[in-house]
């Protein structure tokens, strides 16, 4: 059974509204949801990273088997180099981390560079750039994901062009791998169900495999490497029992029945 995941709702300080977007999610389908704080520096004012708000305070809703995941995740919009900062205390409370490059440069540094977990693709204009396969293989082999949301499609024709155009250029650069469908949601009724975005994947230039893996395998990826990035370096050890022989299996001397 494959266990579903929107990893980007946008986050409000309505707290009914909060509420609503987790329970549609549940009663989707979606087992882990992402809670999304998008943090966009300027160079005139100096802002500060948003708070981190716990999950405390919220009722989490029934899922389908067991009580729905919420995590959080720090968006942050760079338009330029400054305004990612890998050691910043702030960033230490987020279980995700994305970053929203707005210039091939910063792009080609997330994709080489930088310590994040997903790489959020722009819906809302034109690219200012090309994908090119060097960086965008170079994420796929640090096991860097890229996001594309799918709510600004709804909202609006111009920007469903936009979502269209962009993600088909991703795709073809590539080729579906690494790649999450989330719904970046502002409403309940902009979260769409799993397979429903299974079929917008196919829209979008992924096979079917590949489609339902961007809303479920490729996002248990995204969990386990924020997890694996967080503790700074992840290991896997084996030990030998005490209890085998240090005698190859061939010398053994074999049982005498009786």
């Amino acid at each position: 059974m494959s266990v579903f995941m929107d990893l980007n709702l946008n986050y409000t300080t309505d707290k009914s509204r909060m509420r609503s977007l987790i329970e549609t999610a549940a009663h989707l389908g979606f087992s882990t949801v992402a809670i999304n704080h998008v943090f966009e520096p300027t160079a005139k004012k100096k802002q500060r990273t948003c708070c981190l708000c716990g999950n405390t305070c919220l009722c989490l809703p029934q899922g389908r088997s067991r009580p729905i995941r919420v995590l959080n995740r720090l968006t942050v919009v760079m338009s330029d180099s400054s305004h990612f900062r890998p050691n910043a205390a702030e960033y230490r409370g987020f279980d995700l981390l994305a970053v929203q490059p707005t210039t091939e440069k910063l792009f080609h540094a997330a994709c080489m560079l930088y310590e994040v977990d997903i790489i959020c693709v722009s819906v809302t204009e034109k690219l200012p750039f090309f994908f090119k396969r060097a960086p965008v293989n170079g994420a796929v082999g640090r096991g860097v994901v890229f996001e594309v949301s799918y709510s600004a499609a709804i909202r609006d024709s111009t920007r469903r062009r936009y979502t269209i155009a962009n993600a088909v250029s991703l795709m073809e650069s590539c080729r579906g791998k690494n790649v999450i469908l989330s719904s970046a949601a502002e409403k309940p009724l902009e979260i769409r169900g799993p397979y429903d975005i299974t079929n917008l994947g196919l829209l979008f230039g992924l096979s079917d495999a590949d489609a339902k893996d961007a809303v479920s395998t490729t996002c248990r990826s995204v969990v386990l490497h924020a997890e694996t990035r967080k503790l700074a370096s992840g290991i896997i050890y084996t030990m030998k029992s005490c209890t085998e022989s240090s005698t190859p299996a061939a010398k053994r001397a074999k049982p005498h029945l009786t």
